[in-house]
């Protein structure tokens, strides 16, 4: 048995890009590979897809 999924909510404007940019995948993982991407780009993920801890890893979010 599967955990229930959780509803997001979004903005019209992103809804709408979903749906006409990304009209054949599905909303979650598109939305999931846009969050990695996003970690990735921010320095928030080593190499290798994990999450930086400790040390040399950005532990804040950008400010502007």
């Amino acid at each position: 048995m599967t955990a229930p999924q959780t509803p997001v909510y979004l903005d019209p404007a992103i809804a709408e890009i979903l749906n006409r940019c990304y009209r054949s995948e599905r909303k979650r993982a598109v939305i999931a590979r846009a969050v990695r991407m996003l970690a990735a780009a921010d320095g928030h993920l080593t190499p290798d897809g994990r999450i930086k801890r400790g040390i040399g890893g950005r532990t804040a979010g950008r400010t502007s």
